[in-house]
């Protein structure tokens, strides 16, 4: 088991590494990847039931300790990076279906693995837990409304099913992960430990599955898309500490926002572009599960450098998330 532990940690450090080269192979042999399309909604199920296994009432202290905190980070969440993935769009007259999936990952919750990162910047993890909980719940209402407000003039969108799309791959699997945790206890300890590997390996099936089947659309516009990745994470890691400065933060709450803000649970995005869209509106998400934890481990280590004495709260283990 101490092995299984070992392995399951140093994959869960090494995660964009493992993207990035299952990204590739899947690029240059689609055929052997293309069956796992079948699998992604299943997959990202087995990734919120990993989250539900974690989340405990200390998760949600901070809500009440400081919710005009938390409020103001999840509205910066959700204002910030669907608002520029929209003016990306438009600005750089992007195709519909590139511009819906760009707006659609700008839109999703954010990702457990900026948790992660924040523990790395020595941000306020407390902030960052309870950020990425709160937005996950409110996905299923939020998510929805803000793609048919700002994709809508794109293509066409049924709220109504990404709704439930949502509430069956995110609220079900992370509500049936707290029922095992309560009832299981111990031995969900023990499982908690395993999670990075689980969900690594869910994630990298997720990507290589979307850039498989998106291939000859990734050949002709990946530059394209990965410009525009690029663009849209570092502008809200930027925005997201901006507004942590404006709002009169300090420095560990700052660091915590900037990483909420700029990070996107792409596996969501890419399983709901799969689904109600087409798989070259699930590319956005693959390259923004590759490059948002590059570059989130890169902006985690210079933030290291801000000196500043928050009451950080102790890091669980979590599933890493896209």
């Amino acid at each position: 088991m101490q092995a299984l532990l070992r392995l399951s940690q140093f994959v869960g450090k090494t995660f964009a590494a493992w993207v990035l080269l299952f990204a590739a192979l899947a690029f240059f042999a689609p055929a052997t990847f293309k069956p796992l399309a079948a699998w992604i909604v299943p997959l990202l199920g087995v990734i919120m039931f990993g989250m539900g296994l974690t989340l405990s009432k200390e998760d949600f202290r901070e809500v009440f300790r400081r919710p005009w905190h938390v409020f103001i980070a999840c509205l910066g969440h959700f204002v910030i990076m669907p608002g520029l993935a929209w003016l990306l769009c438009k600005v750089l007259q992007l195709p519909p279906e590139i511009a819906v999936g760009v707006i659609l990952v700008g839109c999703c919750p954010s990702g457990t693995a900026s948790n992660v990162m924040t523990f790395l910047a020595k941000g306020d993890v407390a902030l960052s837990v309870a950020v990425s909980a709160v937005t996950t719940l409110l996905a299923p209402l939020v998510t929805p409304a803000l793609i048919y407000l700002l994709a809508s003039q794109w293509l066409h969108v049924d709220a109504a099913a990404m709704f439930w799309s949502i509430v069956q791959v995110v609220l079900l699997p992370i509500a049936l992960g707290v029922v095992a945790q309560s009832l299981l206890r111990d031995k969900v300890k023990v499982a908690v430990g395993v999670l990075p590997l689980v969900s690594v390996i869910a994630i990298v099936a997720i990507v290589s599955a979307v850039v498989a089947a998106s291939q000859k659309q990734i050949a002709a516009s990946g530059l394209l898309i990965f410009a525009v990745v690029v663009l849209h994470n570092g502008l809200g890691l930027l925005l997201g500490y901006l507004l942590g400065k404006f709002t009169g933060m300090p420095v560990a709450k700052r660091k915590a926002l900037s990483i909420e803000v700029g990070m996107q649970n792409s596996g969501l995005g890419a399983a709901l572009a799969s689904a109600h869209f087409s798989p070259l509106s699930a590319v956005p998400s693959a390259i923004f599960s590759v490059w948002h934890n590059i570059s989130g481990g890169l902006v985690a280590t210079w933030y290291q450098r801000f000196d500043d004495s928050p009451e950080e709260a102790p890091m669980e283990a979590r599933p890493v998330e896209a």
